[in-house]
């Protein structure tokens, strides 16, 4: 299902993903993609006489991230619970929990490990078109050298053999940032330092009066 579907991410879910892998360079985190499914059949009798073009022509746009943890990575009960607060707050927005973001511990490891496959699982059993995002080094240290206009995180989505696989190798370009301009306005956050300023759950369950929304990271 994965493999027919396309995947638009946000400046800003983008921006505050990246950020939060800097802060915590030596460790890995995480975080969920918020975002919903957007069809190009605009009425029930176009579905029905166009089905598999629609399926076809599916774009998950990601309109937000959330980030989670830098410690306690693999513990699904704290991910259950950060699941419910982050879908009741953004179900008035019309969004829903459509993927996971991922960095890796290790700076030289480029490889989907299987904490993140087992939380790409779980979301997926809400979300079958559900896409992990894994941070990737060499394209984030392309950019200051002009070469970056590539999102600097990997694709990932199940197949149906339910096997999480990178997409690109087919020559297919799955993964879009929605904002062309999206790498040039990462790198005056990363000039100016503002990882500094991300705040993830691990940090609101440590002090309660940090905002994991971010609402001023932009500002």
């Amino acid at each position: 299902m994965g493999i027919e579907c396309k995947y638009e991410v946000s400046q800003t879910a983008y921006i505050k993903l990246v950020l939060h892998a800097l802060k915590h360079r030596h460790a890995s985190v995480n975080g969920l993609l918020l975002g919903r499914l957007l069809d190009s059949s605009s009425s029930a009798a176009a579905a029905a006489a166009a089905a598999a073009a629609a399926a076809a022509a599916a774009t998950v746009h990601i309109s937000d991230s959330v980030p989670l943890s830098h410690s306690q990575i693999s513990l699904l009960p704290s991910l259950e619970l950060a699941l419910i607060q982050v879908e009741e707050h953004f179900a008035a927005e019309g969004l829903t929990v459509v993927g996971y973001y991922h960095a890796n511990e290790r700076h030289d490891d480029a490889d989907l490990g299987s904490a993140a496959k087992r939380i790409g699982d779980h979301i997926f059993r809400y979300f079958p078109r559900a896409a992990v995002l894994l941070l990737d080094n060499r394209k984030l240290e392309a950019l200051p050298k002009g070469k970056g206009r590539e999102p600097v995180v990997q694709l990932y989505s199940r197949d149906s053999s339910k096997t999480w696989r990178q997409s690109g190798s087919d020559g297919s370009n799955q993964l879009a940032l929605k904002e062309p301009s999206a790498n040039t306005v990462l790198l005056d956050c990363i000039s100016s330092e503002k990882w500094e300023e991300i705040v993830d759950f691990d940090d609101h369950l440590d002090d309660i009066s940090k905002d994991w929304l971010n609402p001023g990271l932009f500002k």
